[in-house]
């Protein structure tokens, strides 16, 4: 969501909204990265975990036959660092309203993937620099967009 409404803002010269003052750090995930590791998953079928007790529960085990995975980057990025690789790609700055950081909001957080790696085999690697520019390319081919 972040990633739309800035380029948008950006490009039509409106103000964008930094919370934490930009130091938030995110696990900013290319869209490609998600698609592919939910096909990885839905490839593999779930099995009964060995160390499930339930005399003793624990919510990453279970009887039944599912897992749930993280996907994401897993390589937090600065949402100010965010913003300038979006602002490269635009040829464009920012007009930045730096605010504090939101009421029940964390300054960081990250997918911890090391699940999915062990049993789908995949780890999401699109660099944000990579994944950001493939995003405003497409954003502005489709919404018409010229670039700075």
């Amino acid at each position: 969501m972040a990633l739309f409404l800035f380029t948008r803002n950006i490009l039509e010269g409106k103000p964008i909204d930094v919370f934490n003052n930009g130091h938030h750090r995110r696990d900013f995930t290319y869209v490609e990265d998600i698609a592919e590791g939910v096909a990885r998953a839905c490839e593999k079928v779930a099995e009964p975990s060995p160390q499930w007790d339930g005399g003793a529960p624990d919510p990453a085990t279970s009887r039944a036959p599912f897992r749930l995975y993280n996907i994401g980057n897993h390589q937090p990025v600065e949402l100010l660092r965010y913003i300038e690789v979006i602002e490269e790609c635009l040829g464009r700055k920012a007009e930045k309203r730096l605010l504090p950081l939101q009421a029940g909001d964390v300054p960081d957080t990250f997918a911890d993937i090391e699940d999915l790696a062990r049993d789908v085999g995949y780890r999401p690697a699109t660099p944000v620099e990579v994944g950001v520019r493939r995003f405003v390319d497409w954003f502005c081919e489709y919404y018409g967009y010229p670039r700075g």
